[in-house]
């Protein structure tokens, strides 16, 4: 079909209004020779984090991020899926999409190690590994995020065996202020090597990554609910036992959803309707329903989760470990040392429940192995993990400033991408390798290029 000129120009002024909403790759804000130059708001997934950065850019290689981080407005800011609900991102300089720089480079199916580019979504790189036949030994339960977003925060899933994804990373790329571009491992610049693995952004850009593999396999999936008491008495033995092991507390009922993963050769099973959204809106309901009679509201929740049979899936790893979550919140984890979880959790609730807190999201408890990046919550120490959430329409404010002081007193170490209340005099008492890492960001950027004022507060780097 011919395009008159008419068409064309309606065609390109679509295109236009398409990118000054971010939704072509590679547009950066600018304006015609006389306009105004534009100005595109960013919010993160839940909406509690927002800016309006002077440029936006989407760089398709090195030669063109190097080109942009020496050459615009700093803060410059890398952002990939936007779901770090701590203000990492937010910056009035550079906001940097790596969307431009995915897929994966390599593979070598001998060590089964594979290199990524850095702005690979979770999810796809799951589907490109499999269809190479391999997959990483974890993965987290949302896998929207990029990979370097998710190495950036320590992103993990669950198994008392298993590691972040931080520390499945055998190599990387870093871009520094300068826009020299250094390769890192154990054993090349193996100093930067243990910071950038998880750095939250703050010693440059990550452009791609080599991450430790192994083999396609599959695991079987089993869910089951129980009184959180008896949950909690028996998660020593079930994260011993199960590769990995996770529950669910849900507030105001007495009850804990588990699930375990375990590996094995059967048949893959047919994938479930994903019903946890429903859920979620239904304890959303019951809330506001019966919030004035937590008495009644857990006795209906024990009624309605009473007689669920427990359920059984087969399927490979990236699909059983990771789901969708398409209700909106805001959300505080804390890591702490592994034998304290299970009593943290007990006086989480019992201070949920003595304050009459208005909250349906479940609470999440999980468990990671230790790890050597000097930055990651996991650092030599045997973790366990507790996350609530917020809806993200409410004020998230009051329930976390109850819960967190539980979690610090029990020596906790926030998730990065987490909403927390901790100063860099905090962070320094919590790793043992702060300095380190400090004395690493100094040299690589010494004009703090790549901080916000959030990072700056974060690393005590005076203005």
């Amino acid at each position: 079909m011919m395009l008159s000129r008419r068409r064309l120009l309606h065609y390109a002024a679509s295109a236009s209004a398409l990118a000054a909403t971010g939704a072509i790759p590679g547009y950066v804000a600018s304006a015609f020779a006389g306009e105004e130059k534009r100005v595109i708001p960013w919010k993160n997934w839940s909406g509690g984090q927002s800016c309006t950065p002077a440029m936006r850019a989407a760089p398709a290689s090195e030669a063109e991020l190097a080109d942009i981080v020496t050459g615009s407005a700093a803060p410059v800011r890398a952002v990939g899926a936007g779901h770090s609900f701590s203000p990492l991102v937010p910056t009035e300089g550079t906001l940097l999409s790596l969307d431009r720089m995915s897929g994966i480079v390599s593979h070598d199916a001998a060590t089964h190690r594979a290199t990524i580019r850095a702005g690979t979504r979770l999810g796809a790189m799951a589907a490109e590994l499999a269809e190479r036949g391999l997959a990483l030994d974890n993965m987290p339960d949302i896998n929207k995020q990029t990979v370097a977003g998710a190495i950036a925060t320590a992103t993990h899933g669950t198994g008392a065996e298993l590691g972040s994804l931080s520390s499945f990373v055998t190599d990387l790329r870093l871009m520094t202020a300068s826009g020299e571009t250094l390769a890192c491992n154990a054993e090349t610049n193996a100093d930067i090597f243990d910071a950038a693995r998880v750095a939250v952004g703050a010693l440059g850009i990550v452009t791609q990554v080599t991450m430790q593999a192994r083999p396609l396999y599959k695991l079987k999936r089993r869910t089951w609910i129980v009184p959180v008491e008896e949950m909690l008495e028996a998660a020593p033995e079930l994260w011993k036992k199960h590769r990995n092991f996770e529950f669910y507390y849900v507030p105001y009922s007495g009850m804990a959803i588990g699930i375990t993963n375990d590996e094995t050769d059967e048949a893959e099973t047919p994938e479930p309707v994903n019903e946890d959204d429903e859920g979620l809106r239904q304890l959303q309901q019951l809330q506001e329903w019966l919030g004035w009679s937590p008495a009644t509201r857990r006795w209906l929740i024990q009624t309605l989760m009473g007689g669920m049979e427990p359920e059984e899936r087969v399927d490979y790893s990236h699909k059983t470990l990771s789901a969708e979550r398409n209700v909106r919140f805001n959300e505080m984890e804390y890591h702490l040392p592994r034998e304290a979880g299970p009593q943290a959790l007990r006086e989480i609730i019992d201070a949920i429940e003595a304050n009459n807190v208005e909250v349906f999201f479940p609470i999440e408890f999980r468990t990671m192995a230790p790890d050597e990046a000097w930055l990651s919550p996991f650092y030599r120490r045997e973790s366990c993990s507790i996350a609530v959430h917020r809806y993200h329409e409410e004020d998230y404010t009051p329930y976390f400033s109850l819960i967190e002081p539980i979690f610090r007193k029990h020596d906790g170490r926030p998730h990065w991408g987490k909403l927390n209340t901790l100063k860099a005099d905090d962070f320094a008492a919590l790793y043992p390798r702060w300095n380190d890492f400090l004395e690493v960001r100094a040299g690589l950027d010494p004009e703090g290029k790549f901080l916000n004022p959030y990072l700056k507060d974060v690393f005590g780097v005076m203005t």
